[in-house]
């Protein structure tokens, strides 16, 4: 999955801890009784056409009881600078306030990576202006993880290993990142879904993970316990829908958060086992160093 589906998946499951975070200052009174609306992009397209990108993330806030004029963010990941056009942004910005419209919108793009990006664009002549446009820029590498490390905001949480630290640092990271996961979300599904997104972004070698064992046991055991009680969730389900398949791709999405990636011959050995060496598999990872010891 890209970058930008990632950003997306993360604005739309946290529609109010994103903005707090991404526009700080345009979101202050978000909280205070308005909702959040996503704008369907399958309905914007029949409008703007396939030019623009459709990863960007259009969110409507309103306020029901009429206090405030509802607010337009449009929200865009860039994962390398240079590759962001603030003419297209510009664009994109003046067709949804057309389209919906208001004149209210507040552009928002985040940066992923450090790099060079034109901040304002400004149309002019010789006698004056014409048209100046700018936008809230958010680049994570500016941020320092420690001043987020501790936060209750679960969009920060599970960034911590976008911002910057040293190089000895990124065990602490993670660590810190789980902790916040396992403290800001109760939903399962969720909670699975984004200790997938930390460890793509925190990109543990193998020796960091016995590392971050040893070092922080209580997160580590945490992993662990939720892992065994998904195992069985899966385990259940696939018996009962008679799906192999089913026990096998639990196994291996447990064994890539635990380990990362998994060699293609490894994947091929998991695939073809059955349910008995399967479930011996699986009860083997709660205590398992490596992807060896499991699969023994």
């Amino acid at each position: 999955m890209s970058n930008d589906q990632n950003f997306k998946n993360l604005i739309l499951d946290y529609p109010y801890d994103s903005l707090e975070l991404f526009a700080s200052r345009e979101a202050t009174e978000i909280k205070q009784g308005a909702r959040i609306l996503p704008v369907r992009e399958e309905q914007l397209k029949e409008r703007l056409g396939d030019r623009f990108r459709e990863l960007d993330v259009p969110l409507l806030v309103d306020w029901p009881d009429g206090r405030r004029e509802a607010l337009l963010f449009v929200l865009e990941n860039e994962t390398d600078p240079s590759r962001f056009s603030i003419h297209r942004l510009a664009h994109y910005c003046l067709d949804l306030s057309d389209l919906l419209k208001t004149n209210r919108v507040v552009p928002v793009v985040i940066f992923l990576r450090k790099g060079s990006f034109a901040r304002e664009l400004v149309l002019y002549g010789d006698q004056q202006d014409y048209l100046r446009f700018t936008y809230i820029s958010f680049a994570f590498k500016g941020l320092g993880y420690e001043q987020y490390q501790e936060s209750n905001n679960i969009v920060a949480r599970l960034n911590l290993p976008n911002m910057n630290y040293e190089p000895e640092q990124k065990i602490d990271v993670y660590a810190a990142a789980v902790r916040g996961l396992r403290r800001l979300e109760t939903d399962t599904e969720k909670v699975i879904k984004y200790l997938d997104y930390i460890d793509i972004y925190a990109g543990l070698d193998e020796n960091e993970r016995i590392v971050y064992s040893q070092k922080y046991p209580e997160e580590d055991k945490y992993m662990s316990t939720f892992a065994e009680r998904f195992i069985n969730q899966g385990m259940q389900q696939g018996m009962q829908q008679g799906m192999q398949i089913g026990e096998a791709n639990v196994l291996l999405r447990l064994l890539s958060l635990k380990f990362g990636e998994i060699s293609e011959d490894k994947k091929k050995m998991i695939l073809s086992a059955d349910s008995e060496r399967l479930l011996k598999w699986s009860e083997r990872i709660l205590f398992a160093d490596d992807v060896d010891d499991v699969l023994q």
